[in-house]
């Protein structure tokens, strides 16, 4: 028996390419860039905003947005870094959620609603899970103390996955001042979180 050929599959568009083939006509080229990007989306608006529907809408009006402003904004780029479509979006989502958050000074208890949608370990005692819990709220409580740039360097370097170049490019920062901002705010929660007090039995 004739062993059967491993058909390779075609590699997924890039950025770039779904851009360019949205400016030719083809709609569905923007579809599959918000599909492989609205997780990441959802994800920064909810740093900053704690109802997760205000979360959804904020990022249904990130995608509109991009929408709205491709055509201009397509033809004027020079692709001169390998995700600017990205780091485009993500200057349109964190603006957006930060003026939201900003209506009523919602984005401090924004991080620690994380902490109760996650799932626990069925293999964890209920001490295990108690301890995992406060762990998790002292971070949570350090990084919505951190100094506004600080935190939005650490967001969009963890959940956005972008490189510094690209955080700066974002937040109209150096690039070096990206590091060091990311620097501090990873030192402040590693000494947030390893200072907190521990609690005595009474």
């Amino acid at each position: 028996m004739r062993p059967r050929l491993a058909v390779a599959s075609a590699p997924a568009p890039t950025d770039e390419e779904l851009c360019r083939a949205f400016l030719d006509g083809d709609e569905a080229a923007f579809g599959v860039l918000v599909e492989r990007y609205r997780t990441l989306v959802l994800s920064l608006v909810r740093r900053f905003v704690p109802r997760p529907e205000d979360a959804a809408d904020l990022a249904q009006q990130a995608f509109l947005r991009a929408l709205e402003a491709s055509h201009r904004v397509f033809l004027n780029w020079k692709w001169t870094s390998s995700t600017p479509f990205r780091s485009w979006l993500v200057r349109i989502a964190l603006n957006l959620a930060k003026n939201h958050a900003r209506q009523g000074n919602r984005w401090r208890t924004a991080l620690l609603t994380e902490v109760e949608d996650a799932s626990a370990d069925p293999g964890e005692s209920p001490q295990e899970r108690l301890e995992q819990q406060e762990r998790e709220r002292r971070l949570q409580a350090a990084v919505i103390a951190l100094p506004r740039r600080q935190r939005e360097v650490l967001t969009l370097r963890v959940d956005a996955d972008l490189p510094f170049r690209d955080i700066a490019e974002t937040l109209g920062i150096t690039e070096n001042n990206a590091k060091v901002q990311f620097h501090h705010a990873v030192k402040r929660l590693k000494a947030e979180v390893a200072g907190a007090p521990e609690e005595t039995d009474e």
